[in-house]
């Protein structure tokens, strides 16, 4: 009989261990949204939300080019900013927080983008995920850990976080990172997630991280015999009832004929 695996626990020591692992594994990744200053950045942050960088990054240079700062943006027309950013989902909801950021910049910070989380986080569009980017990434100030579905996923297999809340995951992870890292962790576990860790069908036979994973299903991943879960069976056929067919009505009893005058049986 195999040995048992050892549990493996979310220390310090075995948190540094896996993000040198995704140094060596991914040493390009990076934020993959394009931007020139902080407040492009913000801006493609808060159009990234149900989209991808991807389709940000063909949006972005036609907005940025009719309104590159914060007070152009504050005065854009809010169709006009619509139209532009419609393929990036939710654009309506989009157009307005873009818009409301820049007004926000303008009207408590002279259209400048803050260098404090606790100046970034009350704008219109922005919550601390967005804040932990830009503050990350264009102004090297380590606040926090932004937490997306990638990084959930990532940690929760890797048994470094538990849950579903980004608020309590970023706690958990900076409890156990040193904070020069927290951005660049964010970087890592994204590109990990996209590249490997897929939500659907992780390559876990080709995953650096196999040996410090704690997901137990990652053997049947790398084996190529993912879970009945994941393999798409097809849902049975739901049962079809007939209704009982009516029983036929009774016809009603023929009467007996009368018999025919001078037939048989008249009465003389």
């Amino acid at each position: 009989m195999p040995p048992r695996r050892t549990r493996l626990h979310a220390t310090p020591e075995r948190a540094r261990r896996v993000l040198d692992i995704l140094e060596q594994a991914h040493p390009e990744a990076r934020c993959a949204l394009e931007y020139r200053n902080a407040f492009e950045l913000a801006v493609a942050t808060i159009l990234s939300a149900q989209c991808t960088d991807a389709r940000v990054n063909q949006v972005t240079p036609r907005l940025f080019e009719r309104y590159g700062d914060a007070r152009r943006l504050a005065a854009a027309p809010l169709p006009d900013v619509e139209e532009i950013v419609r393929s990036t989902g939710f654009f309506r909801a989009k157009a307005r927080s873009i818009t409301g950021f820049a007004r926000g910049l303008v009207e408590r910070h002279g259209g400048e983008v803050p260098r404090a989380m606790d100046a970034l986080v009350p704008l219109p569009g922005v919550g601390r995920k967005t804040a932990n980017v830009v503050l990350g990434h264009a102004f090297e100030v380590n606040e926090g850990i932004a937490v997306d579905t990638h990084v959930l996923r990532v940690t929760n297999r890797l048994g470094l976080a538990q849950g579903d809340d980004p608020l309590e995951v970023e706690r958990q992870l900076m409890a156990l990172l040193p904070r020069e890292r927290w951005t660049r962790t964010t970087d890592l576990l994204i590109f990990h997630g996209r590249k490997v860790c897929d939500a659907r069908r992780p390559a876990c036979g080709v995953c650096p991280l196999f040996a410090e994973c704690a997901w137990e299903s990652r053997q049947a991943w790398a084996s190529g015999e993912p879970p009945r879960a994941a393999r798409g069976r097809r849902p049975p056929k739901p049962v079809v009832r007939r209704r009982p067919r009516p029983e036929p009505a009774k016809r009603p009893a023929r009467r007996p004929a009368r018999p025919k005058p001078g037939g048989k049986g008249r009465p003389r």
